[in-house]
């Protein structure tokens, strides 16, 4: 099996840390060449994960590869994306606005969407220690994409 295959199969390891290592290697490998784009299908479907780490894992590699994105799917799952602005999990949430900037930077034309979901995120969905860690970073993504502009 192809070595980045193989990474993108232990993404859903029942070992979270060789996952995440797995992860990283793919993260790292998407930052400088579109050798992991073609996988990019996969990455959307780890969206809809009952499991909130493979969810993360997807909304990282989706943001990582934007840069390859001549295809313009992640213009076909944007909304699926946005979604997880709020996430039922803060931890995951938090991940997706953090990696938001990243998708705005390759997909301008989407950065007005991106833009919206974050303004219209309800923080207070989540547990009162987590809505400020949430709220800047909400603030943090939007001074980002505005820079961007």
């Amino acid at each position: 099996m192809d070595q980045i295959l193989e990474l993108i199969c232990r993404l859903k390891d029942n070992n979270d840390k060789y996952a995440y290592q797995c992860l990283k290697k793919l993260e790292s490998e998407s930052l400088i060449s579109d050798i992991v784009y073609p996988y990019f299908n996969l990455f959307a479907e780890l969206l809809d994960s009952p499991n909130s780490y493979n969810r993360t894992r997807g909304i990282i590699l989706i943001a990582a590869n934007a840069k390859w994105d001549r295809e313009n799917k992640i213009d076909e799952i944007i909304d699926k994306l946005l979604k997880h602005v709020e996430d039922e999990k803060p931890i995951t949430a938090r991940q997706c606005i953090k990696a938001l900037p990243l998708v705005a930077q390759y997909k301008p034309d989407l950065a007005d969407d991106i833009s919206q979901a974050l303004r219209n995120a309800n923080t207070h969905m989540y547990q009162d220690s987590m809505q400020p860690l949430v709220y800047k970073d909400i603030t943090e993504a939007l001074k980002r994409i505005d820079k961007l502009k």
